[in-house]
């Protein structure tokens, strides 16, 4: 099993920066595999969506609305992922997770949820205009 552990949520008036990061424990098998994690949000009322994803290749994947403000981007030594969040608005408040799932999905696929096996408990983000 893995576990993910989400951090640095906060609040932030608009135009400002935040970083996300997910921590996976569990068993370095689950690493050494073609792989890939998400970051997802939820705001209150709507539906979960995808952020940003990165594989096993890194090749990385963004919702339309965040291209070009998130950077998603792994340490695969030390088993984190991040999400540096620039230029942030107040639709970006929501809570945001972070998701593991195992195989070659890849990353545009991963961002729609599809494999996403394990979740993170989440981070909330507020934004302020």
């Amino acid at each position: 099993q893995v576990q993910l552990v989400e951090s640095g949520g906060g609040s932030v008036q608009a135009g400002g920066s935040l970083r996300l990061s997910c921590a996976a424990f569990g068993s370095g098998y689950y690493f050494t595999q073609a792989y890939c994690m998400g970051w997802f949000r939820q705001a209150p009322g709507k539906e979960r969506e995808g952020v940003a994803a990165i594989d096993s290749d890194d090749n990385t994947s963004y919702e339309d609305s965040v291209k070009g403000r998130f950077t998603v981007s792994k340490d695969t030594a030390k088993f984190v992922m991040y999400l540096q969040m620039n230029s942030l608005k107040p639709e970006d408040t929501a809570m945001y997770y972070c998701a593991y799932g195992l195989g070659r999905n890849g990353a545009a696929t991963c961002l729609s949820g599809y494999g996403m096996t394990y979740w993170g408990k989440g981070t909330l983000v507020t934004v302020s205009s």
